[in-house]
């Protein structure tokens, strides 16, 4: 099973764009309750309705590792999942939770310290039930699946077809290889631009207009862009 534990969003994001496939990325604004919060998973996906039987009714499926997804339409007048929730997807085994729209019980979650992505806090829980419906659960404008990983952190949420998960596993980490060797180098003293072979690119440039940096980044094996 792919492993994205330790790729960063912004190196699974490219990775994405190098496979030629468009990044499923959530909308901005998604953080975790902890800074520094690290989470990558298969997907256990609900949408919200108002109650806590849909998570519950979730948990009963959970696997080991599986992350919650939440749709709860970005909602900004609610808080859909507490304390409570967060300690029965521990006890169901969930690596934990990335909510489209807001969480409550701050301080308890922070004592729990199992993984929860949200908008913010709110101290106001769900005030109605809604009937439910077959709709896709959504995050943002992206229908997400149990046939899909997601991976949080610091910068954000992408999600990742589970047919193209290895692919694109294996693409990060060739990436964050070439990233950490190029960092590696310019605190050695060799600067991104003569890695880059910058002047040489500028030259190009001139002589062809459509010679982006990008075409250029990949000639030379380049990894800064994408």
């Amino acid at each position: 099973m792919p492993d994205f534990t330790d790729l960063t969003t912004p190196l699974v994001a490219d990775a994405c764009v190098r496979a030629g496939l468009a990044p499923r990325i959530a909308p901005a604004g998604i953080r975790p309750v902890i800074a520094g919060t690290r989470l990558a998973g298969r997907v256990l996906p609900v949408r919200h309705y108002g109650s806590v039987d849909v998570f519950l009714e979730a948990f009963e499926s959970a696997e080991p590792g599986d992350v919650l997804v939440i749709d709860n339409e970005g909602r900004t007048d609610e808080a859909c999942i507490g304390d409570l929730t967060v300690l029965e997807a521990a006890a169901a085994g969930v690596a934990g939770l990335v909510v489209w729209g807001l969480h409550r019980d701050t301080t308890e979650l922070v004592e729990i310290a199992r993984p929860v992505f949200s908008y913010g806090a709110l101290p106001l829980g769900p005030l109605r039930v809604d009937d439910r419906d077959d709709e896709d659960v959504r995050f943002g404008p992206h229908v997400v699946t149990s046939g899909d990983f997601v991976v949080a952190d610091d910068d954000g949420v992408v999600f990742v077809a589970a047919g193209r998960a290895a692919e694109i596993e294996g693409i990060a980490n060739s990436i964050r290889e070439t990233e950490r060797e190029q960092a590696r180098k310019i605190r050695s003293g060799e600067t991104l631009r003569q890695q880059t072979a910058f002047a040489d690119y500028l030259v190009r440039r001139a002589a062809d207009p459509q010679y982006t940096f990008r075409r250029h980044l990949r000639r030379i094996g380049g990894a800064i862009e994408e």
